[in-house]
């Protein structure tokens, strides 16, 4: 089960984000069966809340049968022309996540990027 565990978390993207715009974002902890956990970030437009992108990703991850926490939320603003990433904000229901692990995340998925981070800001 590990081995299929850690198969199904090797699979799971690191970052999905939507190409362009301000929106929220989770951290999410993903586990599987006796395989080291590991950490993703989901930002998308359509979410109206927080609560949103976890739900979803915990539905797409239990197909793999994998399971997950939420570490926090915030925003991202995402400016592709500029080649730029700010991270910021807070989730009411989930708190603010660790914006200096989601930083270093989205820094391995866009490395041409200026990725900047700050709690200040909703």
């Amino acid at each position: 089960a590990a081995a299929m565990a850690g198969e199904a978390l090797s699979r799971v993207p690191d970052v999905q984000i939507d190409g362009d715009g301000v929106f929220k974002y989770v951290l999410v902890r993903v586990c599987g069966a006796g395989a080291p956990a590991k950490d993703v970030v989901r930002g998308h437009g359509w979410a109206e809340y927080h609560a949103d992108l976890f739900e979803r990703t915990a539905e797409e991850l239990a197909r793999y049968g994998l399971s997950c926490e939420c570490l926090g939320g915030g925003r991202l603003s995402h400016r592709p022309e500029e080649r730029k990433i700010h991270v910021y904000g807070y989730s009411v229901g989930f708190g603010r996540a660790d914006h200096a692990v989601t930083t270093e995340k989205l820094k391995a998925k866009y490395p041409d990027y200026e990725i900047t981070w700050a709690d200040e800001g909703y």
